[in-house]
């Protein structure tokens, strides 16, 4: 994939991953800080068409600017510690343990650690982990039903691009 492409794609991903996480503010939370992580729908196609390096781009840069220009400054820690952790977790398995994890699995155990990220953040924060003892049992049942449909998603698009031969894996 020539250079110039390669660009327009990650703009591309970046762009819809805002746009995924704009949209989100508008959802109802499932559960006290529980959201659907609509941008992470981008991370994970980000990671099947171009690689780890690649796809922690769209985090950080979603992870920065999503809650800047959202108005929420702060949430921005919160973002990067699960996005970053989050990406690392889900590289690892789709590239060492694809054979033994789906696209879901893989989805659900971003959703996973994106939550425990968060909430090692928020523990550094406010200087307690009662915090961890309270939300992380809610935040991981969510995590499982929104990891599912993140990677279902993820999955569909995913075959679609390859239908229109946008070629995966090319770094």
């Amino acid at each position: 994939m020539k250079k110039s492409r390669k660009m327009v794609y990650m703009a591309l991903f970046i762009s819809q991953a805002l746009v995924l996480h704009y949209i989100e503010g508008f959802f109802p939370m499932l559960a006290p800080g529980a959201k659907l992580g609509l941008a992470n729908i981008l991370t994970i196609i980000t990671l099947n068409v171009f690689g780890f390096k690649e796809a922690m781009t769209v985090v950080v840069v979603r992870s920065i600017l999503g809650p800047i220009l959202g108005g929420s400054p702060t949430g921005v820690l919160y973002s990067l510690a699960g996005g970053i952790l989050s990406c690392i977790v889900m590289s690892v398995l789709y590239c060492r343990f694809i054979q033994y994890f789906s696209l879901l699995g893989i989805s659900v155990a971003g959703a996973v650690f994106h939550n425990i990220g968060q909430m090692l953040m928020a523990s550094l924060l406010y200087g307690t982990i009662g915090i961890l003892y309270t939300y992380l049992p809610i935040l991981m049942l969510s995590s499982i039903v929104t990891g599912n449909f993140i990677g279902l998603t993820a999955k569909y698009i995913i075959k679609y691009l390859n239908k229109k031969a946008v070629h995966t894996h090319v770094s």
